[in-house]
């Protein structure tokens, strides 16, 4: 279907996924676009599968991807991202299935592809912000962006967030099958790669909230991925 995808990559998500599910679909409804939200469960042994196949039967907009095991966020983007592309969507959204990002931002997303290829939640943009965190989390987050941006020179400012919207043009563009990055990484090499490509990106500010329930995802690997991937970016280049 063309329109606006939106990409849940889910892992042990069975108390967020549906009331998340249920309150994005009114935000995508409200943009006059066709859309498809698409669930890629890694095979949660909570039973989030079973969730999201519920869902998927009860309303028509909602789609499943069931992969054999879990093999880090960005392959199950990865994943989503060939699915949508292969059904004809013309916009590609990401975002976290914890309720972390406010499904109310999503049309705001999607307008501003108007005038930008890419299109960023912005954390670290004036307007942006972040709440519950300590202050360490800050400071960790905070450094990994400038750190980041500081190592590659591009002119972004939350370059380790993940709610985004691709025009499919730009994955049409920037060689997904050479990925490298599976962790959190991912999202610095990505939006790395379409300016490298030359799209226009677009921040747009948006506050991060703590996850409602569950646990974080994020390990001490997939931190110290990001770190080394970074440099791994600008020799490639």
């Amino acid at each position: 279907m063309p329109g606006a995808w939106l990409i849940l990559p889910t892992y042990n998500e069975a108390e967020n996924i549906e009331p998340l599910v249920r309150a994005v679909l009114p935000q995508l409804e409200s943009t006059g676009l066709e859309h498809t939200v698409l669930v890629v469960d890694d095979s949660s042994p909570d039973g989030t599968g079973a969730v999201a196949d519920r869902l998927a039967a009860d309303l028509e907009r909602v789609r499943v991807l069931h992969r054999a095991r879990k093999e880090g966020l960005g392959r199950a983007y990865l994943a989503g991202f060939g699915l949508a592309l292969a059904e004809g969507a013309d916009l590609v959204l990401e975002m976290d299935a914890d309720f972390s990002h406010d499904p109310a931002d999503l049309p705001r997303l999607i307008a501003a592809t108007g005038a930008a290829d890419l299109v960023l939640g912005s954390r670290y943009v004036p307007g942006g912000g972040v709440e519950n965190w300590g202050t360490m989390r800050r400071v960790l987050s905070r450094g990994g962006s400038a750190y980041a941006r500081l190592l590659l020179g591009v002119p972004v400012r939350d370059l380790t967030g993940g709610f985004k919207c691709f025009h499919r043009r730009v994955l049409d563009t920037i060689d997904l099958a050479g990925v490298h990055a599976g962790g959190y990484g991912f999202q610095i090499e990505l939006t790395y790669r379409a300016v490298q490509a030359g799209f226009k990106v677009a921040e747009v500010p948006i506050t991060f909230r703590e996850r409602r329930e569950g646990r974080s995802k994020m390990t001490a690997r997939i931190a110290l991925e990001a770190v080394w991937k970074v440099p791994a970016l600008r020799l490639r280049r």
